[in-house]
């Protein structure tokens, strides 16, 4: 997707940070489970805007709609529309995949490299499995 962006927005991006918080996210899932979570802290991070793949060399756009919360030094407005964007770029059919649940399927993907996001249209079947994660290097530049 990074490819697809103007050079010159590229660039402007390259130097932006971005924060990522869960606690909106973790908060109204904990909610609508009946969980309560009063007291509990959820750790924010700022990351680079664009990261570079430790294992390829290719750069890529590290925000997500569901923990990214602004950008970090500009106003809110700027924010806001840099994010927009952002986001409605991924939601492109060009840079979506789609995956076919199978009995016995396996499906693998690089949190790096891209958006994960699990459309909960199996009702009323059920759908079970294990999540393996690996240690993985701090974001860069």
């Amino acid at each position: 997707m990074y490819e697809s962006l103007s050079p010159g927005f590229r660039t402007y991006l390259e130097g932006l940070t971005a924060t990522h918080d869960g606690e909106p996210t973790y908060r109204q899932r904990n909610r609508l489970r009946g969980i309560d979570d009063a007291g509990k802290t959820f750790p924010k991070a700022s990351h680079p805007v664009v990261r570079t793949h430790p294992e390829t060399g290719r750069k890529g756009v590290f925000v997500n709609s569901n923990f990214t919360t602004h950008i970090d030094g500009v106003p809110e407005a700027e924010s806001e529309g840099i994010l927009r964007l952002l986001y409605e770029r991924f939601a492109s059919p060009e840079f979506q995949e789609r995956f076919k649940w199978e009995p016995h399927s396996i499906a693998f993907w690089d949190n790096r490299a891209v958006q994960h996001l699990a459309v909960w249209d199996y009702y009323p079947e059920v759908r079970s499995g294990y999540r393996v994660t690996i240690s993985g290097d701090k974001p860069y530049l």
